[in-house]
C-alpha cells in the first residue's frame, strides 16, 4: 500500500522467503502463496496467526469472516483453510487485490471473495445501507500509519450494528492508543515484537431501522 490514504505497514522482519507466505493450518495447510511487491506489505507472523486461530478455534468453522484491509491475505486465507463458510477480503491496492484473486485460483478457493475497494469507504456503505452487518468474525489489521485504525473502530461503533455475539480481531503496532466502543468485551490480548493484538466480543444487540 503505497498511497495516502493506506499508507505502507511497518512491520518487524521475518525470516521467510520474500513475498511470500505460508499458510499453517486447515485443508491448505502448508501452502506457500505469494504475495505483491508492495512498499512494507508483510503478512501476519506465523505465530500471530497461531495464537489467533487457537482463540478461534471453536467459532472458525462455518462462520462468515470479514477481512478489513486483508493486504497479502495471510488472515483471510488462514480463516477459510480452516473451515470459514465465507470470508469476504477487502483491499484497495491494485495490484495486491490482484494477487489475492491470483492466490485464490491457485488454492481453487471456494469460500473466498475479494473486492477491490477502499476498507474504510465500504464498510461505511455496507453499514449504512443494511440493517445488520451479517459477519460472525471481522479481522481488523489496518496499516499502522495512520487513523485507519480508530477510524474503523468508530465506523463499526455507529451504528452498533453487528451482530450479537460478533468477534472482533485487531492487530496494531504495540503501544498504539485506540478506543474501542463501550460494549465490547475483550476476551484476549496479546504483544509478539512490536506486534499487539486483541480479540473482542460485540455485547450489543444490533439497531435495526
Amino acid at each position: 500500500m503505497t498511497n495516502k490514504r493506506h499508507p505502507s505497514k511497518p512491520r518487524p522482519t521475518n525470516k521467510r522467503s520474500a513475498n511470500s507466505l505460508r499458510i499453517i493450518g486447515g485443508r491448505w495447510r502448508g501452502r506457500k502463496l505469494t504475495f505483491a511487491d508492495s512498499d512494507g506489505l508483510r503478512p501476519t507472523g506465523d505465530r500471530i496467526r497461531e495464537t489467533l486461530f487457537n482463540w478461534l478455534q471453536g467459532d472458525i468453522a462455518g462462520a462468515r469472516c470479514l477481512d478489513l484491509f486483508s493486504g497479502a491475505g495471510a488472515l483471510g486465507f488462514e480463516a477459510a483453510s480452516r473451515g470459514a463458510a465465507i470470508v469476504t477480503m477487502i483491499e484497495y491496492s491494485a495490484p495486491v487485490a490482484t494477487q489475492l484473486r491470483q492466490n485464490e485460483q491457485l488454492l481453487k478457493s471456494d469460500n473466498t471473495q475479494v473486492i477491490h475497494d477502499d476498507a474504510l469507504r465500504w464498510l461505511q456503505h455496507e453499514l449504512a445501507n443494511s440493517n445488520e452487518l451479517d459477519y460472525n468474525i471481522i479481522l481488523l489489521d489496518p496499516p499502522f500509519a495512520g487513523e485507519l485504525l480508530q477510524e474503523s473502530l468508530d465506523a463499526l461503533a455507529q451504528p452498533a450494528k453487528l451482530k450479537i455475539n460478533t468477534l472482533i480481531y485487531l492487530e496494531m503496532e504495540k503501544s498504539s492508543n485506540f478506543q474501542v466502543p463501550a460494549h465490547w468485551q475483550q476476551l484476549k490480548a496479546k504483544t509478539a515484537g512490536q506486534v499487539s493484538y486483541y480479540l473482542y466480543q460485540n455485547n450489543a444487540k444490533p439497531v435495526n431501522n
